[in-house]
């Protein structure tokens, strides 16, 4: 298993994106949570299979249909520190 932390600037708070992470994050089989930060971004840290981590990667860039992302910053994160599901905080 492999864990990833991401933050996610642009407009993505206030337009569902931590709760359509969720969605796209259970439906890759990983584990991890969403929160928003208080400067306006967003961080997901997930864990699971490479390949799911990737493509939520991916997901991430565009996010749902009323977000825009300005951008993406990926960082190594410990597989402990997802928990045993995927949340929104």
């Amino acid at each position: 298993m492999s864990a990833a932390r991401f933050i996610v600037s642009g407009r993505v708070q206030g337009v569902f994106f931590r709760a359509s992470t969720r969605d796209q994050a259970l439906a890759l089989g990983l584990r991890g949570f969403a929160r928003n930060l208080p400067d306006g971004r967003v961080e997901v840290l997930a864990a699971g299979d490479d390949v799911a981590l990737d493509r939520l990667a991916a997901w991430l860039r565009q996010g749902p249909a009323t977000a825009h992302v300005d951008d993406l910053e990926r960082l190594a994160a410990l597989d402990q520190e997802a928990g045993e599901d995927f949340v929104v905080t």
